[in-house]
């Protein structure tokens, strides 16, 4: 169930150096308005949310998705997803995934002008969602990229207050402007979009799409943040991208990536597993580490061999990888020591994914020393981990599950990253050995 809201002005038309003018208006409006409750303006941050919806958007121009343009990837979505896919030979998978995305572009590029147009009505920024707006924002800045003809930036405002306490005498209020047009438009804008952030309040930007360093308007954007929140599940490429956001963190932003706080009952788990003084003692005995997540993206896999490589002083020495069924990856790793680590990540083909791809789905910690107690496996409780068990290490390790948690949809996350105060250390340290991985690849 959604949270009742109070309307204080519904999405208006106006020009973009009409904005500010017209939101000062709507909270003059409530001065004197002595109604119960007082609606009153938020004070606790602003924030740009960049929402391309590109796969939406062509799904909807090509005829196969007759939905509004919201973002929502639910039923129509995955049927128009699966259309899609049989209308041009692809795998039946209804999922967003690289091969379709890219195969949608190609079509588009066919279409004449007249008929690359979007008519589905476009609902992005109208609104976000309750697991925001329960952190009382200020303002929210939408920046929707559109497809057709570059006819400039069109601007609409709005204003809400979602009813959180029934006992509290005042409603908290947040600002919604939506900035549309095409991407070379938004790109000439970067400065307007920059300057409607409040001077004096914490500056968010939740850039939905691959990092582009070389875009003007990512440039600016987070050059006037405090911090730029990613998500590594969208990538098609999370090898090319981590790098870029490494590149951003070595040049001192503040980068958060929601992807990061999937697989934190993995690490919890694998931390508690060497809690015990005899099996913490022989933690340096790993030696061979395998990782299995959903195929498709490698992003969370890569993350967390990042964060175990930091947590145990392994250094990258090299990385091979084989594209077959499970898309093989090898890296090697040197302890402090001197010692050998061999890491493996598969890709497991999943009947009936979820809507994030690549979860984490099984980890194994072994040593080929006999006498080390460090044996461990962790198994997704949903998906099991069927490589790992045909092995038969579950016999001889310590084998533990984890339960699915209950929300890793990414408005829910960027909730508790917008309650987070300073840097991730541990992500930062993690990425870093993610990225010196990547680069051995790349030679």
């Amino acid at each position: 169930m959604s949270t009742p809201l109070v309307t204080l002005q519904k999405p208006k038309d106006i020009s973009i150096d009409e904005i500010e003018a017209e939101l000062s208006q709507i909270w003059q409006a409530q001065v004197g308005d002595h109604v119960v409750p007082v609606a009153t303006r938020a004070s606790t941050f602003s924030m740009v949310i960049y929402e391309p919806e590109e796969f939406q958007q062509l799904l909807a121009i090509l005829g196969f998705y007759t939905g509004d343009i919201e973002g929502v990837n639910g039923p129509m979505m995955k049927d128009a997803i699966k259309d899609a896919q049989k209308a041009y030979g692809l795998p039946i998978t209804g999922r967003v995934d690289p091969a379709t995305l890219t195969r949608l572009r190609e079509e588009y590029a066919k279409l004449p002008p007249e008929r690359a147009k979007l008519t589905n009505p476009d609902l992005r920024g109208l609104s976000v969602s309750d697991a925001i707006a329960a952190q009382n924002p200020c303002r929210i800045i939408t920046l929707c990229p559109t497809f057709g003809e570059d006819q400039g930036v069109t601007a609409q405002v709005s204003a809400y207050c979602p009813i959180l306490k029934k006992s509290s005498a005042n409603l908290m209020c947040c600002e919604y402007i939506t900035l549309r047009g095409t991407k070379a438009a938004l790109n000439r804008v970067g400065d307007v979009a920059a300057s409607l952030l409040i001077p004096d309040l914490p500056k968010f930007v939740w850039w939905k799409a691959t990092p582009n360093p070389e875009q003007e308007l990512f440039k600016k954007l987070v050059d006037c943040c405090q911090c730029i929140v990613l998500d590594s599940s969208y990538y098609t490429d999370p090898e090319a991208e981590f790098l870029k956001m490494v590149e951003l963190i070595e040049a001192g932003t503040y980068v958060a990536d929601l992807n990061w706080h999937r697989f934190g009952a993995w690490q919890e788990l694998t931390a508690a597993a060497y809690d015990p003084p005899e099996r913490r003692a022989h933690l340096k005995d790993i030696d061979q580490v395998m990782i299995d997540y959903e195929k498709g993206n490698p992003a969370q896999a890569l993350m967390f061999l990042g964060w175990l490589a930091s947590r145990l002083d392994w250094t990258p020495v090299s990385y091979s990888e084989t594209r077959d069924l499970y898309d093989l990856v090898h890296i090697d790793l040197q302890g402090p020591n001197g010692e050998l680590i061999k890491a493996e990540l598969a890709g497991v083909p999943i009947g009936d994914p979820g809507e994030v791809i690549g979860d984490l789905i099984g980890l194994s910690l072994t040593s080929s020393n006999p006498k080390a107690d460090c044996n461990t496996i962790i198994c997704s409780e949903t998906t099991g981990c069927m490589r790992m068990e045909a092995k038969g290490g579950a016999q001889i390790a310590k084998t533990e599950q984890v339960t699915a948690t209950s929300d890793q949809k990414a408005e829910f996350l960027m909730s508790q990253q917008l309650q987070r105060s300073g840097r991730d250390v541990l992500y930062e340290e993690s990425m870093a050995v993610v990225a010196e991985m990547l680069r051995l690849r790349k030679q």
